[in-house]
């Protein structure tokens, strides 16, 4: 099968990375990983890959500039073999290029053309189960069907099931950790930890708990994977979660409500002992570890706080980080003036999208410890 994995813009190099840590090497087509592979790819995509968005299967690739052409190319995949007879079918389109411009319609006459081939198998169609996404992509006239396996977002770990202000997606919060310097053997702060979601990504990303380690699949009402694979992925990845790891994670914010929240969040998928979350200004941190990582997502403005307040915070926060001597800071803002008012000049920067809104994460680097014991011999 092709398969398609796709993630955010910027994000790109650390699902790379990913997909290499799992033995595939694959280009990068518009935000899409694109590779051969069955069943086993599937489920360990889904499961394993932290900063991925979706994971679909292509099903046909036929080229279409009327109708017709797209119904019958449709049709002619075998859905019969692949979704249950009452799957709640939805069918999104996107058209580029194309003479087939109507996405609307595009959507319609592809679910009557699907609903055409089931009904070769099935009198009736209830559309009472599960949903099955299917995704119908027009660019300059030709057609890919693409097959969901995901379901719901994969940054939909199962942990956050209360909402904060301004979120940080749990997917960007992973891919911010893993392009950055940090290690388990290392301390770590948010500064601005809201409803907890970079501490707790950092403590799965070090504990080894698979990004999709407590939730449901589509392709688990679907004929593409073996029945019990999932099972046996989930168990061998059981068997390399490192729970006696001892991590020195910690996340901070103004609001005791957001520190509340985030310690239900850990608490949801048993990590309250790993990640120490505290009440505290930005302003009052500090730290007794010689090397360690700051990564934040504060505040920048939308809605949250004046353009003054912001300018304070921001010049606050270069203080703090130079008062940590050793440290080095990666802080994702949508701020423009974010460099002038936080007193330093990043050492790089690369454009990423929180929650729609672009926004640069800025990199800060401190020296490279000397050796592991002076990351562990002192205390937060």
């Amino acid at each position: 099968m092709e398969i398609h994995v796709g993630c955010g813009s910027g994000v790109e190099t650390a699902t790379k990375l990913e997909l290499r840590e799992m033995g595939i090497d694959a280009p990068c087509i518009n935000g899409r990983f694109i590779f051969e592979g069955g069943g086993d790819e599937i489920v360990k995509c889904n499961l394993l890959l932290r900063t991925a968005d979706r994971v679909q299967v292509r099903l046909a690739k036929f080229p279409a500039s009327t109708f017709d052409e797209l119904f019958e190319g449709v049709k002619e995949v075998n859905w019969a073999d692949i979704i249950p007879r009452d799957a709640a079918i939805i069918v999104n389109a996107k058209s580029v290029k194309s003479k087939l411009t109507a996405v609307s319609s595009i959507q319609s006459v592809s679910k009557k053309a699907i609903v055409e081939s089931l009904k070769k198998k099935y009198a009736t169609l209830p559309e009472t189960g599960a949903a099955v996404r299917i995704e119908i992509n027009l660019f300059q006239d030709e057609v890919s069907v693409l097959l969901d396996t995901s379901g719901d977002g994969l940054h939909k770990r199962g942990y956050r099931d209360l909402v904060w202000q301004a979120p940080i997606r749990e997917t960007l919060a992973a891919a911010i950790i893993k392009l950055s310097v940090w290690a388990p053997d290392r301390a770590l702060i948010d500064a601005f930890c809201g409803s907890g979601t970079i501490p707790i990504e950092a403590a799965m990303s070090a504990l080894n708990i698979p990004a999709g380690y407590f939730r449901k699949f589509a392709f688990e009402d679907l004929s593409l994977v073996e029945r019990g694979l999932l099972e046996k992925r989930r168990r061998e990845a059981e068997e390399k979660i490192e729970r006696d790891k001892k991590l020195r994670v910690s996340g901070f914010d103004i609001n005791p409500k957001a520190i509340k929240l985030a310690m239900h969040h850990a608490k949801n998928i048993g990590l309250e002992k790993y990640i120490h979350f505290e009440t505290k200004d930005m302003r009052g941190i500090s730290s007794r570890y010689k090397y360690g990582v700051i990564i934040s997502n504060p505040p920048y403005g939308e809605r949250l706080m004046e353009e003054r307040e912001l300018r304070e915070l921001y010049k606050d926060f270069g203080k703090l980080y130079r008062s940590m001597d050793g440290w080095s800071l990666y802080t994702i803002t949508a701020y423009p003036d974010f460099e002038r008012c936080f007193g330093k000049k990043a050492d790089g920067n690369r454009k990423m999208y929180n929650a729609g809104i672009e926004c640069r994460l800025y990199r800060y680097l401190g020296p490279k410890p000397k050796a592991a014991s002076d990351c562990d011999s002192e205390r937060l």
